[in-house]
């Protein structure tokens, strides 16, 4: 899945925890006994609702997740959706399509529902997010054989100073079922990754890095790996374009192995570095 989108979420949900209400009141003109001076009745403001609702849709060259492509890679859609509450909880609903190959085959379609509590920690300029994150493929039991789905409990610090943002966080998934129908050799895996944007002030522009490392049962190929992606964006209106390299630190060496046993070269294409490419509408 795109880790992007994830740190997008956590950054929108902790908008929130510092909105407040603010209305002037309006008093009326003293009573003179006159009809035509008399200020008219002033309506009570609708009160403010503490949801907001926001949601967007996008195209994308290719579906990376943690480096790996997950669309054999070709293009997909994508949409999210994300109901936030003032006190800083929030629900989200992300999807992509997906098309397979030897080395990866998630059934065609993926479906994330998480949720989690951002909450700024007291004036340090910090904000905490975690919560659960449950990743679910419809179609990979009758695409591989084998239910794909699992959980992972995931948390993250940011820090913004000016138009630079640093944050850095862990996905943790438990022991679980996924592990056991797998036979991986680790019941468990770790991924610990940090980013960085800078947005210069009063620009539409956005550079954007990241980097995160996958230890355990999710190792590809056999191997534990770190993943990188390198991009900036650019925002008009409502609409977001995206150019990045996304890639791996796993070499065709690393991969030589498991392509060998299927006669193919789908493990090594799934990791290299490529440029994706991608156009987002947000509402």
């Amino acid at each position: 899945m795109n880790v992007s989108f994830l740190s997008s979420t956590a950054a929108v949900a902790a908008l929130f925890l510092v909105a407040g209400n603010a209305g002037a009141q309006t008093v009326p003109a003293a009573d003179t006994g006159n009809e035509a001076t008399r200020s008219p009745a002033v309506a009570p403001a609708a009160p403010v609702s503490p949801f907001t609702i926001t949601g967007s849709a996008g195209v994308v060259s290719q579906y990376r997740f943690r480096g790996i492509s997950q669309s054999d890679n070709k293009p997909v859609v994508q949409g999210a959706f994300t109901i936030a509450h003032a006190s800083g909880a929030y629900l989200s609903v992300w999807g992509s399509s997906a098309s397979a190959n030897n080395a990866v085959n998630i059934g065609g379609t993926e479906i994330d529902v998480y949720g989690g509590f951002a909450h700024a920690l007291g004036r340090s300029g910090v904000t905490l997010d975690a919560g659960v994150y449950g990743y679910i493929y419809p179609g990979s039991r009758k695409a591989v054989g084998i239910d794909e789905s699992y959980v992972e409990i995931y948390g993250s610090l940011t820090k913004n100073i000016g138009p630079v943002s640093a944050k850095a966080g862990v996905y943790w998934a438990p022991d679980q079922h996924y592990f056991n129908r797998f036979a991986t050799a680790s019941q468990f895996n770790v991924y610990p990754y940090a980013e960085l944007s800078y947005a210069p002030t009063g620009t539409p522009i956005t550079l954007h890095a990241h980097a995160g490392h996958t230890g355990g049962g999710f190792d590809y190929a056999g191997h534990d790996y770190v993943d990188y992606a390198v991009g900036a964006g650019y925002k008009w209106r409502a609409l977001t374009f995206d150019l990045s390299l996304v890639g791996t630190d796993l070499s065709r060496a690393d991969t030589r192995a498991a392509d060998l046993a299927l006669g193919t070269t789908d493990f090594h294409r799934a990791a290299k570095p490529v440029v994706v490419g991608s156009v987002t509408a947000s509402f």
